[in-house]
């Protein structure tokens, strides 16, 4: 029978990163704060969480990150002169980010993995499920993913994890998890993962992606984690214990995503990410378009 669990209303967002894969770019601006077309990548993220339902968002930042809170900050000057302006449209644009949401900050201080960065939420969060959101991964708003997941997660408890089929040589680039399939065709369950294995070695093609839904027990298995690989906590060693006995922290169920993903995480995916939302933009994707295609044409 189907049970009823808490309502999540709490979304993390681990934004302590350095974006070594940027430099120079980042050396004085956080890698979150890149624009994606005309609009942080950060930005993208936190409006998929309010979109989700989730209006409480804790991100955890480092050194360097200020204007992360700066950028969802008022910013009065700005706006006076806009409204002096006339200039309704920008002056909206403006206000939206501030206006998104209630925001928190906390520092991570040292840059420990995921884990840890995860762990840092332990106070805001509570015994409350929770989301946590990667900004690497812009999930397209015409594809829900977090709402099913957490359709999911309620449905279910425990955790819920999202997944994308990827080419059996970029295994290595990703978790991977062994699954089971379930009645529904975009669920399965999840009974072991492995941090970015060798693709002969990998339980299957499912890759993790930065999407989950946590049960906030989470939180003790991540206080006695090891370091592991790369010298830091890993998430996906947590949640592995969680996917070996559920009687610590419910099952673990994932979600089979096959929308439209961006992948912000290295320079050309970031490229591609850019070209692919400015040509379905309304106000710039026509004019784009037909540049691109005499660019393309010329080119070849």
């Amino acid at each position: 029978m189907t049970q009823s669990h808490p309502r999540i209303s709490k979304a993390v967002i681990p934004a302590a990163g350095l974006g070594t894969r940027f430099l120079p770019a980042t050396k004085a601006t956080p890698k979150e704060m890149l624009p994606v077309v005309d609009k942080p990548a950060i930005q993208y993220v936190v409006e998929e969480a309010v979109a989700a339902g989730l209006d409480d968002v804790l991100m955890v930042t480092g050194r360097n990150k200020r204007p992360l809170e700066d950028h969802f900050d008022r910013n009065y000057e700005l706006e006076s002169a806009l409204e002096k302006k006339g200039d309704a449209e920008r002056l909206a644009k403006v206000q939206e980010s501030s206006d998104l949401a209630t925001i928190h900050y906390v520092r991570q201080g040292d840059p420990r993995g995921l884990g840890h960065a995860v762990l840092c939420a332990a106070p805001h969060v509570g015994q409350e499920p929770f989301a946590v959101l990667l900004g690497d991964d812009l999930i397209d708003p015409r594809d829900p993913l977090l709402q099913r997941m957490i359709e999911i997660q309620e449905q279910y408890g425990g955790s819920v994890i999202a997944l994308m089929e990827v080419a059996p040589e970029q295994v290595h680039l990703y978790g991977c998890a062994a699954v089971e399939r379930t009645e529904d065709a975009d669920v399965v369950k999840v009974s072991g993962l492995v941090e970015k294995p060798d693709p002969a070695e990998a339980p299957s093609n499912y890759a993790v992606i930065g999407r989950y839904v946590l049960d906030p027990r989470i939180f003790d298995i991540l206080r006695k984690t090891e370091p592991g690989r790369g010298g830091e906590i890993q998430l996906t060693d947590a949640l592995q214990q969680l996917a070996e006995d559920e009687r610590i922290g419910g099952p673990v169920h994932g979600v089979v995503f096959k929308g439209r993903r961006y992948d912000t995480g290295d320079r050309g995916d970031f490229l591609r990410a850019i070209v692919r939302l400015a040509c379905e933009r309304e106000d710039l994707g026509p004019e784009f378009r037909t540049w691109l295609r005499r660019y393309v044409a010329e080119e070849m």
